[in-house]
């Protein structure tokens, strides 16, 4: 129970600073709270979400994938040169293997041969990321199947067709990581390895799992950004692995493992996309858009770390008590009764 009441706390701080960031930016321009504007946020935002929810199955498990934005652009190089002799479908699922296949790598990696995440997936970032040099010879794979377009150029119901992409994956793998059995042994291996490797559970096996879930994630982000700009780019997932970490540890997402959800990622990636949206609309120049971001990631890691003295300081500065309340009146109210019987 416990648990649950601090996870949801460290959920709520995301949403509070996401409410506040929006104000902010309601009073500074009059744009951004448009039906439009909102919309761009919600696309701008999907490909760093779909990213970021793979990436929370991998930290609760106290583990990193550096790999995320390589398997994104290998995966969506992949797709574009298999789309040009076969159907939607086969395209489809050719990036969704590679991805798999990656995040397998990844997962044999960090579980059999014992090398820690960090190294294991950078090396595998450098890697993926000169074999799609390799296969594209650097140059942008264009892409002219109609349906893989639609992917992200239509909407259905008004809204763009990433967006419906991002909350089932969400709704997906939120179910799976908060109701499964293999969602629970996630946060028991991420909690202490050792003891649910006593406890019967395969922490190999959930540990390989949740890097291919991160693969086919990613894979999926490839797709709806391929499908957006018509082309695939041998470095589009360049340093959105970065955004990704930020994505899910604002949302909450403990580096400890054990402790996240979805949830947070979610409301975490949005505040990155509304504060991107915000100093665009503001017209700040580019270069100052990546310090007010790493402020915003300070300040979440600082509130996680340090959430027990922030709720101490916050007690310290709360105004006192008036002297009709607590045991002044208490001893207000037993006094008379104390002196009654003196002459």
């Amino acid at each position: 129970m416990k648990s649950a009441i601090t996870s949801l706390n460290r959920e709520l701080r995301a949403v509070w600073m996401l409410l506040f960031v929006c104000v902010v930016l309601f009073i500074a321009t009059p744009l951004f709270l448009t039906g439009d504007n909102l919309l761009n946020v919600l696309l701008a935002t999907s490909v760093t979400a779909l990213l970021a929810a793979g990436q929370t199955y991998v930290i609760i498990l106290a583990e990193i994938d550096l790999s995320v934005g390589a398997i994104l652009g290998i995966s969506s190089i992949v797709t574009a040169f298999v789309l040009r002799d076969q159907p939607l479908v086969v395209g489809l699922l050719a990036g969704w293997g590679v991805g798999a296949v990656a995040g397998l790598v990844n997962g044999l990696l960090v579980t059999k041969l014992r090398m820690p995440s960090f190294i294991a997936t950078l090396a595998m970032m450098s890697v993926l990321a000169g074999l799609t040099l390799q296969f594209s010879q650097g140059n942008p794979v264009s892409i002219d199947n109609g349906g893989f377009i639609d992917i992200g150029q239509s909407r259905v119901l008004g809204v763009p067709t990433p967006v419906w992409i991002m909350l089932a994956s969400f709704v997906v793998f939120g179910v799976l990581l908060a109701r499964s059995r293999f969602g629970r042994h996630v946060y028991a291996v991420g909690d202490n390895a050792d003891a649910a490797r006593l406890a019967g559970i395969n922490v190999h096996r959930v540990k390989i799992l949740a890097f291919v879930i991160s693969g086919v994630l990613s894979a999926t982000a490839g797709f709806i950004l391929a499908a957006r700009l018509g082309t695939a780019q041998p470095t589009a997932g360049t340093g959105l692995e970065l955004a990704a970490i930020a994505a899910v540890i604002i949302g909450g997402t403990s580096l400890a493992g054990g402790r996240g959800a979805l949830a947070g990622t979610l409301i975490g990636a949005l505040l990155l996309g509304v504060i991107d949206n915000g100093l665009n609309l503001l017209d700040v120049s580019p270069f100052l858009q990546g310090v007010v971001k790493g402020l915003v990631i300070l300040i979440a890691i600082f509130l996680d770390r340090n959430s027990d003295r922030v709720r101490a300081l916050a007690r310290l500065v709360r105004p006192p008590r008036g002297p009709g309340s607590g045991t002044h009146a208490s001893t207000a109210t037993t006094s008379p009764t104390t002196t009654g019987g003196t002459p």
